[in-house]
């Protein structure tokens, strides 16, 4: 573990338009953990993952982001992703005219900045392949175009695989996925912890926590994380629900900062 943790926000803050969204986020990630954020619909955590990686629609009021040391903010969000952050999203697009095979190998070539060689990608494509149980029949068709949710989801973490990022974001990638699909993600997330990748996953829900077991587990609610634990904290929301973070045992209100 290095001295610079590769992600640190501090007091960020957010809005969309003229709503504020985030209202003091604070998170520290060191190189190779996995940090899980929950929380309901509407309560930041996908505008903290598109805020992270540069979207337009978000607009930084207060607040610093550093990216191993750099500040992010300065960044362009083509440069973020070649410096080494990666989304998977929630909701991923279709890209129809535009093979599966041509966007990873593209993509690649963004990430490291120089052409692949054709033998060299397409034997690490394929062990990946491999690895994820996805036939090789998938590289010709179009990128999401008519694909099911856990196809979606699937190219995702293949794409990842294949970038090698420092920092992912994985927002909500369980969603719309059945058990043989979330088994099969998270053993694709699995594997990328064996590279020091560091790691947020986004998620509602307990299940893919099953297969994939955090350091961290943060609550966000309205804007900011007001709860922090290990793994067992997800178990404690799957069976208590949310409204358990908004007061502690002995029944005094949580104090509503971020937290670290």
């Amino acid at each position: 573990m290095t001295d610079t943790p590769i992600l640190q926000i501090k007091d960020l803050c957010v809005k969309v338009e003229d709503k504020e969204i985030l209202k003091g986020v604070n998170l520290t990630i060191n190189k190779g953990e996995v940090h899980a954020l929950m929380g309901r619909n509407g309560s930041g955590k996908s505008t903290l993952s598109y805020t992270l990686m540069g979207h337009p629609r978000y607009t930084v009021t207060n607040g610093s982001i550093l990216f191993e040391g750099k500040d992010l903010l300065a960044m362009a969000a083509d440069v973020r992703s070649r410096a080494g952050m990666y989304l998977a999203f929630q909701y991923p697009v279709a890209i129809p005219g535009v093979s599966v095979s041509n966007f990873l190998r593209a993509s690649v070539k963004a990430r490291r900045g120089q052409d692949v060689p054709v033998k060299e990608f397409r034997k690490e494509l394929k062990e990946q392949l491999k690895a994820l149980g996805v036939s090789e029949t998938f590289l010709s068709r179009y990128v999401n175009d008519g694909f099911s949710g856990g196809e979606k989801k699937r190219l995702e973490i293949l794409q990842m695989a294949l970038l090698k990022p420092s920092m992912a974001l994985l927002d909500e990638t369980d969603s719309g996925l059945d058990i043989d699909a979330l088994k099969t993600v998270a053993q694709g997330i699995n594997a990328m912890q064996n590279t020091n990748v560091s790691i947020l996953l986004i998620t509602h829900y307990q299940r893919i926590l099953d297969y994939v077991t955090p350091q961290f587990v943060h609550v966000m609610q309205d804007g900011q994380i007001v709860m922090s634990g290990d793994s067992e904290l997800a178990k404690k929301l799957e069976a208590e629900g949310y409204d358990w973070t908004n007061k502690e045992p002995n029944g005094k209100e949580l104090a509503s900062t971020g937290v670290s």
